[in-house]
């Protein structure tokens, strides 16, 4: 049984948040909290083995609060939050701090019972989480940029396609932070919901030498750019003539999650073949294994992360069950194979 304890100062989130945990039968909700002080003495008596967290209460803010737990007290900790920009930039800098997930809060524009089952996978997933240090990037480390327009000409034919859930905002920051601005356009899907892929778009942004964006409707994939898939819409890639676009649409989830990486890689597989590099990050479930398994077929060069480096080690395990990834790598290897792969030094298959 999953041990969780709920903090939030609503009395009525805290009814709905422990309600629809109720519901799973493998989630106990041992104890409710108010605020962070009410939380550090529940955690201390109770044990949880996840908390969920808002980050807007009195008292002490929800990341002043959690960088102390990850300090002296780490455990697993899920993001809820409101859809706004403030409590979505908050959410980003909290998953920076150590956050495991964030989860959208009853009340935006998701239907309880989409928020319910959201929290349910995320606490699944948080409570096999292996905990990573916060990775601080200082001002001094952000990078200039290249000028538009003078970045990789030479690598226009190539793409890199990324796919991660739980934990995948510090993988993809570790993997982004080391590609250069001479690389080939990226696209990417990182499980989170809508309105929050905007800020995680920018703190990227910031922190990368590429510039990273939240992608748009009929956006052109261009050598030094990522583009991240919008929260609550798919993403897929299309041939334009000489160049490639993405197209953002709506549609069933896949594995419940919109957007989904096998939406995204079974596209990149269809219109790029071996012109592609793609790496499946750490999350929980399957999403993007048979999308990594076509991209193989197709002729391009997979990755998977390695346990070892794994937040929690689903979606790159099922890959390589499957047999759709061609290297197993820690994460600080993998931006560096993938440069080697789009210069076309690729390992043999195994």
């Amino acid at each position: 049984m999953i041990r969780v304890l709920v903090v939030d100062d609503s009395a009525l989130v805290r009814k709905i948040l422990s309600e629809e945990l109720s519901k799973a039968g493998d989630i106990e909700v041992v104890g409710t909290a108010v605020d962070p002080y009410a939380a550090r003495e529940k955690i201390v008596a109770l044990k949880p083995d996840v908390v969920t967290l808002d980050v807007e209460m009195p008292r002490m803010d929800g990341l002043s609060f959690l960088a102390k737990l990850m300090k002296h007290f780490p455990l697993p900790v899920i993001i809820v939050s409101s859809l706004t920009p403030k409590n979505s930039d908050a959410a980003i800098r909290a998953l920076s701090l150590g956050a495991v997930d964030v989860v959208a809060k009853p009340g935006s524009s998701f239907a309880v019972g989409d928020i319910g089952r959201q929290l349910v996978q995320s606490v699944r997933a948080a409570s096999r989480a292996r905990l990573m240090p916060p990775r601080p990037i200082a001002p001094s480390d952000t990078p200039a940029k290249t000028p538009l327009g003078l970045s990789g000409l030479a690598t226009t034919h190539k793409i890199i396609a990324l796919g991660a859930s739980t934990g995948g905002t510090q993988a993809l920051e570790s993997v982004l932070t080391k590609l250069p601005e001479t690389s080939p356009g990226i696209v990417i899907v990182q499980h989170m919901p809508e309105k929050f892929t905007a800020s995680f778009a920018e703190r990227l942004d910031k922190v990368c030498r590429i510039r990273v964006r939240e992608a748009k409707d009929l956006d052109f994939v261009a050598p030094g750019t990522a583009l991240v898939a919008p929260g609550n819409f798919h993403m897929m890639v299309q041939s334009n003539g000489a160049r490639w676009q993405v197209r953002i649409k709506d549609g069933p989830p896949v594995h419940h999650q919109r957007p989904a990486v096998d939406i995204l890689f079974a596209s990149v597989a269809k219109v790029a073949g071996r012109n592609c590099v793609a790496a499946l990050l750490t999350g929980m479930g399957a999403d993007g294994a048979k999308g990594m398994l076509q991209l193989r077929e197709a002729g391009a060069h997979t990755i998977a992360q390695d346990e070892a480096s794994c937040v929690v080690f689903g979606m790159p395990k099922e890959a390589i069950k499957l047999g759709a990834a061609i290297e197993v790598l820690p994460l600080d290897q993998i931006s560096g194979a993938l440069l080697t792969a789009v210069a076309g030094e690729r390992p043999v298959a195994a």
